[in-house]
């Protein structure tokens, strides 16, 4: 059996047909020709990849803190 390799953007807007109410899983993957295991681990994997952005958003406003207050424990050091 051969596997087929699929872009990115395709698995993406396969699972946004399913987590946008739109389709049934078996419906979308009939569809696509993949199978419905296929389509749950892109759903899954979508789901950890969003999970890590939000995890990474959140950190933002303490790592641009970050410099600042590096700076300015090591300015006061020196004094």
């Amino acid at each position: 059996m051969i596997s087929k390799r699929y872009l990115q953007e395709f698995k993406i807007e396969a699972v946004k047909q399913v987590t946008g109410h739109e389709y049934s899983v078996a419906e979308v993957s009939s569809r696509l020709g993949t199978t419905t295991h296929t389509l749950y681990a892109w759903i899954k994997q979508c789901d950890l990849d969003a999970e890590s952005y939000q995890a990474k958003a959140s950190d933002q406003p303490e790592i641009n803190r970050l410099p600042k207050e590096l700076k300015r424990v090591t300015e006061d050091e020196i004094w």
